[in-house]
């Protein structure tokens, strides 16, 4: 049976919801955050007990779309890894964001913000990445979190926009870039094992193999990549999977901010399950999560610890 959430007294220009989380005595407060074009993207925040201010840590799994509806799910089964976290003394949040728009971060260029008859416009939408920025920007201006110590934790497509948005916005203390797939951020040239879907014209990524640093560096647009790159001054703890299609990626992002001087730690974990880091629960309604699951998590909130706590 799903849970009930408390609505009464919502404000609607700055609606909570707080609702409980089955097998913790943490609750969750679902909120909608305005984005930078006017609308709105969810977000589910969790502090642990006392009254902060806290360091957070937003989570972003893959690519965007589905709304509170994914928040709210992510919240209730795939929430094992933000438990650790709040024991550990961080506020945590999932958050969703608009889904990926094909190259268009490639294509389109920065976005700039000018006025119209006193109104805003834009030379493009947002992106998904932008969103997020959006969204930190946000949580800073909550008394319950310490908005000079802010990370992310971004798995897959969320990954690939801890570069994104490192490129270019300087307000995150410290980043985890799990397994990212950051084709587009490096200007990958696929071969033969990427296709274009004929249904759409748009490129299918899903079986790229891409496993091996040597087959993956003379690929990217390497004067690209690095100028992309050069403006990051935010720590990036990029984790690999041993057996991921998309391994050579991983490591050449690494390898990039190595050579490029920045602030970086690279590890691999050998795992059957894509997104590993973010522990599911089981059929029977459990969390069971395995040995390499918990060492990841442990490095991935020592990383944090370090620079979120540690300065």
């Amino acid at each position: 049976m799903p849970v009930q959430a408390d609505t009464a007294g919502i404000d609607p220009l700055n609606a909570v919801i707080t609702e409980p989380v089955p097998g913790s005595d943490i609750p969750v407060r679902l909120m909608y955050v305005e984005m930078l074009d006017g609308v709105y993207a969810p977000i589910g925040l969790r502090t642990p007990p006392g009254q902060g201010p806290f360091p957070l840590v937003l989570f972003a799994y893959g690519n965007g779309g589905g709304g509170m509806a994914v928040v709210r799910e992510f919240t209730q089964n795939v929430s094992w890894t933000q438990e650790q976290f709040l024991k550990a003394g961080y506020a945590v949040a999932w958050m969703r964001y608009r889904a990926e728009v094909d190259y268009a971060y490639d294509k389109i260029g920065k976005l700039v913000e000018d006025k119209r008859q006193r109104r805003q416009l834009l030379n493009r939408g947002p992106l998904e990445y932008e969103d997020v920025i959006a969204i930190v920007e946000y949580v800073k201006t909550l008394p319950f979190v310490d908005r000079d110590r802010i990370g992310y934790m971004g798995m897959s497509h969320g990954g690939e926009m801890a570069f994104k948005i490192a490129s270019e916005y300087h307000g995150l203390r410290a980043m985890i870039a799990a397994e990212p797939a950051a084709h587009e951020f490096l200007r990958l040239r696929p071969d033969a094992t990427a296709r274009v879907n004929p249904e759409t014209g748009l490129l299918d990524v899903e079986r790229m193999l891409m496993r091996e640093p040597e087959k993956v560096r003379p690929r990217i647009t390497e004067e690209v990549a690095r100028a992309r790159m050069m403006p990051i001054a935010t720590p990036i703890f990029v984790q690999g999977r041993n057996s991921d299609e998309l391994q050579g990626i991983f490591r050449v992002c690494y390898d990039l901010l190595v050579e490029l001087g920045k602030e970086t730690r690279w590890a691999t974990y050998e795992h059957d399950a894509h997104g590993f880091v973010f522990v599911r629960r089981s059929a029977t309604g459990d969390y069971a999560p395995d040995s390499v699951q918990r060492q990841a998590v442990v490095d991935s909130i020592g990383f944090f610890d370090h620079y979120l706590k540690g300065r």
